[in-house]
């Protein structure tokens, strides 16, 4: 293997970097004290109340642990803590020696991660398997993400909890109340959980936490010790009616439109609390309405399938819980749950909870499009659902440790397919091991074809400071097949290896650059299904700046199998971001080199080249214009263009205020000869109680026969147009 003696030379080169690191004894958890009020705390940024009056809490140093790890941070930071019986609440007092460099700007939630923000981890079950990370800007503007130990950090669900900050002339002032009924804890005398306070300095790109997170560590394996008292999780029942209504048009022919296809629907969602740490959902008719539309990819010459990320709130919610150990990255499963594969469901039900060690999930859909048929043809089972019943259950073995296992079941006319797998992740210190099993049966939905196979993983990973190393093997038969999961392919066996070795130059002489990685990264493959072997090794630099900047350049080459036979590729590629000013973020991608044409009869080796632009422009807190082109070209080796894709895409919104927003977007696809146009204004009391009213259209370039449109000539008009209206209404009892 050509490409072993380059990850064999870096990891001798890490290694001599390790000893050189001093070794130090664990250090006990610490713990934080918090005082139980009577009086709560008014949630408005200004940290005049009586629950504030006492000293803040005992915090030793922050320390850095992106990009650097283990620097004090410079900023000062001082964290107030309280309780009562109906919520949590957390203060803090941000301290900047240069105020006015401060950024913080009026967006929508989960959208502050270019801006100075501060916040905590909260690991409230206690058993170190998940946490609610909060986030809050200068302006007070929201993020969370759900944190679990089988599917990392996921930005999609939201709960409700309130926010208020304002600038100061230190700096800038920031309250948090979260209610205990959006959070799942074990009821009792003494309820233990962890927690973790981080803040980021954006114009120096630096995040930093307390406790401090070693390199190798993850922020719920540092959660500090919490203990509340006397503590009950009152009555959990959310009822969400919704409706919408959308009213679609279609051009027939140059004259005008066709009749408007005027919908209007209604659901409901309703959610209980069965104990304080056990939830039923269910929902019927429910709203799967999707607001935010998918953005352009490049679907020309595409070897896998294109991944679409679920922006569905009832199945967004909770979905870390399903992820297999192993899944992701560069691996062969991208997810083991790919709820948009439900389509169009009828009804939904989740029911979810944690007791002791173990965490539990379940979810079962009714998704009506399969009975509808598509483009090809009509469904052989008109009108039929297909059942989705998906069940998983994993157990803590310490923070971020566990052993799980999943069962699926989809069942569609006289067919099913059926999946069981066990999935154990183990973390001791430094290192980590997974590995996950999973066995499948499917009849075909005519009930004529049976077939089963046989998939799983195994990986080891050591991170530290100075140096990360992961090793994954994998394996899916060609009869392989999970129709609940995101797979590349089946009919594989592959080996992955990355490794990385990260150096620090001296921030007195070189201020600029914070962190400078080179790193390699190779593939072992068997593919069955397109026989042959293949191997890739990329070695490559990456460079952490101040100003969020990033630099990456690397180059590969190996060989590939395709259509029974096997192509000598490489390939090359720059990475480029930097946030130059507070108004204008800039990055850029660019890749060149020789790859496969996939043509499945008459493949070949050709030249592509693809380059991104990205532009972020700012001007004030509230206004915002983003901008992207992306374009890919492939052409023949003699020179003959095979294709070339531009696809433009902007972005335009205006933040009136935390609830209230504008915004408009125009995307561009050469390929398709498209314009798409979605205009929407938003108004978010609180997750859940949400309205919507948006317009969309499809310009497209076609030209009328007489009969029928021919696309790709003539002119470019309005082929779709539609008119989209969302409500619904959170309701607590």
């Amino acid at each position: 293997m050509e490409f072993r003696p380059a990850v064999l030379v870096l990891m001798l080169a890490a290694a001599g970097a390790e000893a050189t690191e001093n070794s130090t004894p664990p250090v006990p958890r610490p713990e934080v004290a918090l005082a139980r009020v009577d009086v709560p705390p008014l949630v408005d940024g200004v940290l005049d109340d009586p629950a504030w009056a006492t000293p803040p809490l005992d915090l030793s140093e922050w320390l850095t642990y992106n990009p650097l790890n283990g620097s004090p941070m410079a900023q000062r930071t001082e964290v107030r803590a309280a309780y009562d019986g109906k919520a949590l609440y957390f203060a803090f007092h941000c301290l900047d020696p240069e105020p006015d460099k401060i950024r913080g700007t009026l967006s929508r939630r989960d959208q502050l991660w270019n801006d100075d923000w501060v916040g905590l981890s909260l690991d409230s079950v206690g058993n170190g398997q998940s946490s609610y990370d909060m986030f809050v800007n200068p302006r007070g503007v929201q993020a969370d993400i759900l944190t679990t130990s089988s599917g990392g950090e996921n930005s999609a669900p939201d709960w409700v909890w309130q926010s208020a900050a304002r600038r100061t002339d230190q700096g800038y002032d920031v309250e948090i109340r979260l209610p205990l009924t959006s959070i799942r804890f074990k009821s009792g005398e003494s309820v233990p959980m962890g927690v973790l306070f981080w803040r980021r300095v954006s114009r120096l790109g630096v995040s930093a936490s307390w406790p401090s997170v070693p390199a190798g560590k993850t922020f719920i394996e540092n959660h500090a010790k919490l203990v509340l008292h006397d503590l009950r999780r009152p009555l959990t029942l959310e009822v969400i009616p919704s409706l919408t209504y959308s009213r679609n048009q279609e051009r027939l022919t140059p004259a005008g439109f066709g009749p408007a296809d005027s919908t209007p629907d209604a659901g409901l969602s309703v959610k209980y609390g069965v104990t304080s740490a056990v939830t039923l959902e269910g929902a019927f008719n429910p709203d799967f309405s999707q607001v935010e539309s998918d953005a352009f990819q490049v679907e020309v010459n595409q070897r896998y399938p294109l991944f679409f990320s679920e922006k569905r709130p009832f199945f967004m919610e909770g979905m870390g819980t399903f992820e297999l150990a192993g899944a992701g990255g560069d691996a062969v499963m991208r997810t083991a749950v790919d709820t948009r594969r439900i389509a169009d469901p009828r009804w939904g039900g989740k029911f979810t909870g944690t007791l002791g060690r173990l965490t539990f999930a379940t979810l079962s859909a009714g998704d009506e499009a399969p009975g509808r048929g598509t483009d090809e043809g009509p469904s052989p089972f008109p009108g039929a659902q297909r059942l989705f019943n998906i069940g998983r259950a994993v157990y803590s073995l310490g923070a971020n440790s566990y052993a799980g296992g999943l069962v699926t079941d989809t069942e569609f006319g006289r067919g099913y397919n059926r999946v069981a797998g066990l999935d154990l992740s183990m973390r001791r210190g430094k290192h980590q091991w997974s590995a996950t099993a999973l066995a499948t049966t499917t009849r075909s939905p005519d009930g004529t074809v049976d077939t089963s196979g046989l998939g799983g993983q195994a990986s080891y990973a050591h991170e530290s400071k100075r140096f990360v190393f992961v090793n994954e093997i994998e394996h899916y038969a060609r009869d392989f097949q999970m129709d609940t999961g995101f797979l590349n392919q089946t009919g594989i066996t592959a080996d992955w290896t990355f490794a990385a070795l990260s150096l620090y130059p001296d921030e007195k002489k070189h201020a600029w650059l914070k962190r400078v990685v080179p790193f390699v990264f190779t593939r072992v493959v068997d593919d069955q299904v397109q026989g042959g072997k293949g191997w890739f090794v990329l070695p490559g630099l990456r460079m952490h700046l101040t100003r969020q900047g990033f630099f990456r350049v690397d180059t590969g080459w190996g060989k590939e199998p395709w259509a029974q036979q096997t192509f000598k590729t490489r390939t090359t590629r720059v990475i480029a971001q930097a946030q130059f000013t507070r108004w204008l973020n800039l990055s850029s991608v660019y890749q060149f080199g020789r790859s496969v044409y996939y043509d499945p009869v008459n493949p070949f080796l050709g030249r592509s080249r693809s380059i991104s632009v990205d532009a972020s422009l700012q001007p004030s807190s509230q206004f915002n214009q983003s901008v992207s082109w992306n374009r890919v070209a492939f052409d023949h080796l003699s020179g003959e263009r095979v294709y070339d894709v531009d696809i433009v895409y902007s972005k335009t919104s205006f933040q009136f205020d935390r609830r209230f927003l504008l915004r408009a977007i125009g995307q561009y696809d050469s390929s398709r000869h498209q314009v798409l146009t979605d205009v929407l204004g938003s108004f978010e009391l609180i997750p859940g109680t949400v309205a919507y009213l948006g317009y969309g259209s499809s310009i497209e370039q076609r030209e009328w026969d007489g009969n029928a449109w021919q696309p790709g000539t003539g002119h470019y008009a309005t082929a779709r147009r539609g008119l989209f209206f969302k409500a619904s209404y959170i309701h607590r009892f």
